[in-house]
């Protein structure tokens, strides 16, 4: 007997993460018509799918890690496609608005807001998911992706910094313990950039090649984000650039806001002599909460993701409680209310205290982790 020829998982399993085009239409009504119209984006992200997290509960269940990329096609072209629609919507809309003036100053702040959100949540969310993938037009799309927001540096500095170090002091995007957002926020805006260029140039260095060697792939960043500012400025003149210009300022915060979220107060045992145990699903926070892993087309699902970097979305595992730490609500309110220091910090330090306490109940003195004074990893 033969084994039976191999399907594609149909469209059907894939459709709930195909919902987030439903954003698309939404920012052309926003556009067109303004008013409140402009705020249906934002609406949609953080309200619609906040609400149908409560409808629709925890999602525990896990798909077979082993199915192979050819049944995953509907996942695939969905974080495929992406990259020209953000494109049309974001570089549309800039040209759509630049030539007319039926918006006032606060509906185009508004509606380009949620244009940021649209290139945040969705677009470097996707450009996280192509920059994993092993072949040559993927990451090609993610980093055209993170051009469109100016931030093609966080493909160096996940790939080459954040995977290796997450959880220790060497990690820009590690939140350390009793770090509110709004002081994480600027030191991650000028560290990020710096660990990312020389991760870059000891790569190369290691392989024989100086710093400014073809090779270097800030090149390639800095030619594709000058070309976006042209374009934009092209589309749309001054108002155009500055609206570019903004709603990249919001993808950026949107993602280190989440990055601040994924790993807060969350470090790896130092073992002594800057050696430091290797990264565990209890390393990473954790969200099972249905609708919000649709729109981020299962990100929440992260310790898995750091414990298997290049498996995509849909295949990604979600694990118990004492495996790893678990979340009280999905991404998109978690961002929301850590924008509140005192808020964030009454919601999760008991949580991570709770988790110290589980994981590593002899370590007493915390301070040189919460301070990040432990000794770099070597």
């Amino acid at each position: 007997m033969t084994d039976r020829p191999r399907q594609t998982i149909g469209f059907a399993q894939a459709a709930p993460f195909w919902l987030t085009l439903g954003i698309v239409p939404l920012a052309v009504i926003g556009a067109v018509f303004g008013g409140w119209y402009t705020a249906l984006v934002p609406a949609y992200s953080i309200l619609v799918y906040s609400s149908l997290d409560a409808l629709t509960g925890l999602n525990d269940r896990n798909a077979d890690p082993e199915t192979p990329d050819d049944m995953l096609f509907w996942y695939r072209l969905l974080t495929q496609i992406w990259t020209p629609v953000q494109i049309a919507v974001l570089f549309g809309t800039i040209w759509y608005v630049a030539d007319r003036e039926h918006l006032s100053g606060l509906e185009l702040g508004v509606l380009f807001f949620g244009i940021g959100i649209i290139t945040g949540t969705v677009g470097i969310n996707y450009s996280h998911e192509l920059m994993h993938q092993r072949n040559r037009l993927e990451p090609w799309l993610g980093d055209i992706l993170l051009a469109s927001v100016l931030y093609s540096h966080f493909r160096s500095e996940h790939l080459r910094v954040h995977h290796t170090y997450v959880g220790t002091c060497r990690d820009p995007v590690t939140a350390r313990y009793n770090e509110g957002f709004h002081r994480f926020f600027p030191r991650v805006l000028c560290q990020s950039p710096v660990s990312a260029w020389r991760a870059e140039v000891a790569l190369l260095a290691r392989r024989g090649f100086p710093w400014w060697h073809p090779g270097n792939p800030f090149w390639r960043y800095a030619a594709l984000q000058a070309g976006m500012l042209g374009l934009a400025f092209t589309l749309g003149g001054w108002l155009g650039l500055g609206l570019f210009v903004y709603q990249a300022a919001v993808a950026i915060w949107q993602l280190e806001a989440v990055n601040y979220v994924e790993h807060y107060g969350l470090t790896r045992r130092h073992l002594g002599e800057g050696k430091y145990e290797h990264v565990k699903p209890h390393h990473s926070w954790n969200a099972s909460h249905t609708a919000s892993n649709w729109l981020l087309i299962n990100l929440q699902r992260h310790s898995d993701h750091h414990f298997k970097p290049d498996r995509r979305f849909p295949l990604l595992q979600t694990y118990d409680a004492d495996q790893a730490p678990q979340l009280p609500l999905g991404y998109p309110l978690m961002v929301f209310i850590a924008m509140n220091p005192l808020w964030w910090r009454r919601m999760m330090n008991p949580r991570v205290r709770a988790w110290r306490k589980f994981h590593y109940p002899d370590i007493t003195d915390w301070h040189p982790y919460n301070k990040a004074l432990n000794p770099a990893p070597r």
